[in-house]
């Protein structure tokens, strides 16, 4: 089966989006996993730093845990209608030096989910995904779409999902999204590793 991983764009500790990533572990087909990464720890992006030092430890870690993924989950809270800076600054990251893209990012399988306390879910951040996930050459999962809206009501203070009708489109999600990555590894469209 498959091995996905999920990253969630937030640093906050009691993080929706990362409570949603171990809900999606919990209800992954049966033989496949999903493993999660931390943002935590990268640098903002300077040119720079990148020149003098390289690449930091925990960029290169996280590069190499794509890389020996089959797909890729990004878990987005929504910020003033858009993707969250300190997310994309991981991504940002994640693609230098230039020649890792297709390492890390080529023909891999991605899935865009959300969760936000607001009434509208994360549409307005999924859709700021868009653009980015193209340049990088990735093959974006369009079927499936999760957006939690009022995410508050739906974890506990434990970050455990509670709402039985989202824990239901969460696992929906999580097969039809494994089915997509299997039909790529299978079409030859990513590498089998």
């Amino acid at each position: 089966m498959a091995t996905l991983i999920g990253m969630a764009g937030s640093l906050r500790v009691g993080s929706f989006n990362a409570a949603l990533l171990r809900a999606a572990a919990t209800l992954m087909p049966q033989g496949s996993r999903l493993d999660t990464a931390d943002i935590r720890g990268i640098p903002l992006y300077d040119g720079d730093v990148e020149t003098t030092q390289g690449i930091p430890p925990a960029v290169a870690a996280l590069k190499d845990r794509i890389a020996a993924a089959d797909g890729l989950i990004l878990a987005t809270p929504e910020y003033n209608n858009a993707l969250p800076g300190v997310f994309k600054n991981a991504i940002d990251w994640l693609s230098r030096p230039p020649g890792d893209i297709s390492r890390v990012f080529g023909n891999r399988p991605v899935a865009v989910i959300g969760a936000s306390p607001s009434n509208f879910g994360t549409i307005l951040a999924q859709n700021s995904w868009l653009p980015v996930l193209r340049v990088l050459g990735t093959q974006p999962w369009f079927t499936g779409r999760l957006m939690v809206p009022r995410a508050g009501s739906m974890f506990n203070e434990q970050g455990e999902l509670l709402d039985e009708k989202v824990r239901t489109q969460l696992q929906q999600f999580m097969h039809g999204f494994v089915d997509f990555v299997q039909l790529q590894c299978t079409a030859g469209n990513t590498r089998q590793r």
